[in-house]
């Protein structure tokens, strides 16, 4: 085998590890936690008085 064969095959090998250690990493960290919830979120009105990240004001109260 070829000096360029064997480095072809370790660098491909390197990659699959790097993929592999990266969805293990994703799921460990939380990343497929919730699916829905950015989705969702772009179609709530942001000035919806029930939401708790909108904080009232001294003109609201």
């Amino acid at each position: 085998m070829s000096g360029i064969m064997g480095f072809l095959f370790l660098l491909s090998g390197i990659f699959v590890v790097l993929i592999v250690v990266g969805v293990f990493w994703s799921i460990k960290s939380g990343q497929f936690d919730d699916l829905e919830g950015p989705a969702e979120r772009i179609l709530m009105d942001e000035d919806d008085p029930l939401l708790p990240t909108r904080r009232l004001s001294s003109k609201d109260e």
